[in-house]
C-alpha cells in the first residue's frame, strides 16, 4: 500500500520508491520467497546505479545486499561477478578497511570457497 501511494502521489521521488521496493524484497525474502525477492533487489540496485553511480554508498549496500542473496540461493558465479565489480569502487569511495567493502570481501570468498572450479588466481 505504500508503495503504491507513493508512485501515485509523488511519482517524482525515486528514492522513497526504491526504498519501499527494497523494503519489499527484504519482506519476500523473510517470508521465504527469495526468487522473487532477488528480483526486485536487482532491479532496485539497476536503478539506483543508474540515479547515483556505482561508488555511491547506497548503490554498494544494494550491491552488497545482491551479492548475499545470489550465494544464498546459490548463483555463485554471478556473486562472484558482481561482487568483483563492486569491490573497486567500495575500496576506493568507502576505504580498504569500511565495514560494507570488508562484507563484499567476505560475500566474494563464500562464492569461491563453494566453487570447486575455482583457481588458485582467484
Amino acid at each position: 500500500a505504500n508503495l503504491a501511494l507513493i508512485r501515485r502521489y509523488w511519482s517524482h521521488d525515486e528514492e522513497n520508491i526504491l526504498c519501499s521496493q527494497g523494503n519489499i524484497a527484504s519482506c519476500l525474502a523473510d517470508l521465504g520467497r527469495h526468487d522473487e525477492s532477488l528480483v526486485l533487489k536487482r532491479e532496485v540496485f539497476a536503478r539506483y546505479k543508474a540515479l547515483h553511480g556505482v561508488s555511491h554508498e547506497e548503490t554498494i549496500r544494494i550491491g552488497y545486499n545482491v551479492t548475499l542473496s545470489m550465494n544464498r540461493l546459490g548463483l555463485r558465479d554471478e556473486a562472484k561477478s558482481l561482487a568483483r565489480d563492486q569491490l573497486l569502487p567500495a575500496a576506493l569511495t568507502l576505504g580498504a578497511d569500511h565495514d560494507l567493502t570488508l562484507k563484499l570481501n567476505q560475500n566474494l570468498a563464500a562464492a569461491l570457497g563453494n566453487d570447486p572450479e575455482r583457481t588458485r588466481d582467484d
